[in-house]
C-alpha cells in the first residue's frame, strides 16, 4: 500500500505536567502517501521496445518503397505519443502527501509536480474530524479531514480499498 506510517517513541511527559507546544519536538506519527505506480521504469523500457518491434512488423515489407516514407511519420508519431503519455503519467504520479501529527497540531502537506510551493493545512488534532464520503465525492470512499474551518482531501489518488484502510488508521489515531 502506498501509505507509510512512521512513529517516534513517546517520552515521559514533563515532570510538572505542563503542556508543551509542538515547537521543536518531532511528531508522534508521520504518514507519507503517494500514488501507486503500476508500471515501473524497467517495464516502461519493455513497453516501448515491444511497441517498436510490433510497429516494425508491418513496416519491414515496405523497406525500399516510397510508401515507407509516407507511413514512417505516423508510425514514429504513435511511438512518440506513447512515450509522452507514459512520461506525463510519471510526472503526475510525483504527488506526495505528508501528514504529521503532534499532540497539539496536525499538519497536512501536499507537494505537486507543477507547483513550486507545497500546499499546507494545519489544525488542532483534538478538533479534527475524519470523514469518509462513500458516494458523492470525486472518487468512491473519498476521505477528508475537517477542522479549522476547512475540509481538505487526503489520499484521493489511492484505490478505494487503500482509502478505506487510511480512513480506519486516521480514525484510530485521531479518535474519530
Amino acid at each position: 500500500m502506498p501509505v507509510e506510517w512512521m512513529t517516534s517513541p513517546q517520552k515521559a511527559p514533563a515532570p510538572a505536567g505542563a503542556f508543551l507546544p509542538s515547537g521543536d519536538t518531532p511528531p508522534l506519527a508521520v504518514a507519507h502517501l503517494w500514488p501507486n505506480r503500476s508500471l515501473p521504469r524497467r517495464g516502461f523500457a519493455w513497453v516501448i521496445g515491444f511497441m517498436f518491434t510490433m510497429i516494425l512488423i508491418p513496416v519491414i515489407p515496405l523497406l525500399g518503397t516510397p510508401v515507407l516514407w509516407g507511413l514512417l511519420p505516423f508510425v514514429m508519431g504513435a511511438l512518440w505519443l506513447l512515450w509522452g503519455a507514459i512520461m506525463r503519467n510519471y510526472r503526475d504520479g510525483e504527488v506526495r502527501e505528508v501528514l504529521s501529527l503532534w499532540p497539539d497540531r496536525l499538519l497536512l502537506s501536499r507537494r505537486e509536480p507543477r507547483r513550486a510551493e507545497p500546499l499546507e493545512w494545519e489544525a488542532n488534532p483534538h478538533w479534527v474530524k475524519v470523514v469518509m464520503h462513500e458516494k458523492g465525492g470525486p472518487v468512491s470512499h473519498y476521505v477528508t479531514l475537517r477542522g479549522s474551518g476547512r475540509e481538505v482531501e487526503i489520499g484521493a489518488f489511492l484505490s478505494p480499498d487503500e482509502r478505506k484502510a487510511l480512513y480506519a488508521e486516521l480514525t484510530s489515531r485521531l479518535g474519530g
